[in-house]
């Protein structure tokens, strides 16, 4: 494909892409079709001769796009947002052809530093801490998800909590991980890959008003592994827990990470984006205390998966946790102190260029626009809410401070169950479920850029009409 044949197919493909978002809320939300109707549909093998384009698109069209979930339908409430917008797309085709790998400094310059620039964009336009810019000891990278964000904290958190010894020797002992009972499931996941274990992670257990973790639960943990001779690592805290955005007391819990010498790490995933507004900050109170923080631009930030910001105060862990450095890697730049190579913050050696895409949306939106996009979310979450809460029939399952809403039917689980399946099965909108003490709760997740008032409206009304 020359240049000017690659001209003409992309044309073609952002026509494509373009004609699919405009047509987005015609289509249901989810397919239908049973398991393994794409694969049946698809031949056995590539073809001996290439095909063009329209081909392609033909079967984009007739195969693909009927039997997928549409995370950027006006309709999608499920799970967290996932978002994308035109700027993200526009700088993830740039990347792609630009073709370069940013393992080092020296194999990609400008990708190094855009990306240190744009961690210090975000965490200006986040009010995050001082330390956790560039400018002084700690700095940010993006990661591909908050659970890759997790497991090199705890990397990270395991070489400090070792004087250095994890790094040779391995786990010589028992270290324990804390989170709470609402944790992320990521956090088991990087202690299983840490060689920890499942037994490794102690579960805290919560307010059961407020679904944040109790910091005197924690304390207790920790003072009873130290009794026992282990070693408590890193605690990971949670703003904006995934069944229904709990926000945990970092204030609490760092005080109490800063007293026994415990690397705190504070997993924002979806939440963090909510402090571009200066009103929703509170969330972020007690940062000061972190080690490390993270949050996904790629669920509330118009930025396309894969991109996740992960900021550590002092890379000085991290890097002498992960860094290997091979003969055919060495050279005058990093030799010389003076750049940052990316490759010893995280756990492969290859690094595509994520950060044009971050680029894109900043300069696109500005902060303004960012501000207007999250701000619209929750107050249609607000309005959601309020309409539940005016029906009997319904029981709001916790606070909503963001733009997620938990709800289930006061008649039961059962018919909550029943609800969640009857909606879904209309095409209109799609939900996800999770149990918030001990129920099963329905979750209206709001997130998409093409969500409007109107189809927050239209999903109550077919919600309350599906309950009889």
């Amino acid at each position: 494909m020359d240049p000017e044949e690659f001209r003409r197919a992309g044309h073609a493909v952002v026509d494509w892409i373009a004609d699919y978002w405009a047509t987005l809320g015609q289509r249901p939300v989810t397919s239908q079709d049973p398991p393994g109707t794409v694969a049946a549909a698809l031949p056995a093998g590539p073809t001996a001769h290439g095909e063009p384009v329209s081909a392609l698109l033909a079967d984009l069209d007739a195969l693909v796009a009927p039997r997928l979930t549409h995370w950027q339908h006006p309709g999608f409430f499920g799970y967290f947002p996932a978002n994308t917008s035109g700027p993200s797309v526009l700088g993830d085709l740039v990347s792609s052809g630009l073709g370069v790998q940013g393992m080092l400094w020296a194999s990609a310059p400008a990708c190094t530093e855009l990306e240190t620039v744009m961690l210090d964009w975000l965490a200006g336009l986040l009010g995050l801490p001082e330390r956790f810019r560039s400018t002084g000891s700690g700095g940010g990278v993006i990661q591909d998800s908050a659970s890759s964000a997790t497991l090199v904290a705890t990397l990270a958190a395991l070489h400090r909590a070792s004087g250095g010894r994890w790094r040779e020797v391995g786990v010589d002992r028992r270290y324990r991980a804390y989170t709470s009972t609402e944790g992320h499931s990521s956090i088991e996941k990087a202690a299983r890959i840490a060689g920890l274990g499942r037994d490794g992670v102690r579960v805290v257990a919560v307010d059961p008003g407020t679904l944040a973790m109790d910091p005197d639960a924690l304390r207790t943990a920790i003072r009873a592994d130290l009794a026992a001779g282990d070693v408590p690592a890193i605690v990971v805290a949670t703003i904006g827990t995934t069944s229904t955005t709990a926000v945990d007391p970092v204030p609490q819990i760092g005080a109490i990470c800063a007293e026994y010498g415990v690397w705190l790490h504070v997993d924002a995933a979806y939440a963090g984006a909510a402090a571009v507004c200066p009103e929703l900050r509170w969330s972020h109170a007690g940062l000061e205390h972190a080690d490390s923080y993270c949050f996904d631009p790629h669920k509330w930030l118009l930025t396309g998966f894969d991109c996740d910001a992960f900021w550590v105060a002092d890379s000085a862990d991290l890097v002498a946790a992960l860094t290997v450095l091979p003969e055919f890697l060495r050279n005058a730049a990093s030799d010389s102190g003076a750049v940052v190579d990316y490759r010893d913050w995280q756990v492969p050696l290859g690094r595509r260029f994520r950060a044009l895409k971050l680029w894109f949306v900043l300069r696109w939106y500005g902060v303004e626009g960012l501000r207007a996009h999250v701000r619209s979310h929750v107050a249609l979450a607000d309005r959601f809410a309020a309409r539940v809460r005016a029906d009997d029939r319904f029981v709001l399952a916790a606070p909503h401070p963001f733009s997620l809403v938990c709800f289930r039917l006061a008649a039961g689980d059962e018919a909550s169950a029943g609800l969640l399946e009857k909606v879904n099965a209309t095409g209109r909108v799609f939900l996800t479920h999770t149990r918030v003490a001990g129920r099963f709760t329905l979750r209206l997740a709001i997130g998409s850029p093409l969500t409007t008032q109107a189809h927050v409206d239209d999903a109550w009304e077919l919600i309350a009409s599906a309950a009889g």
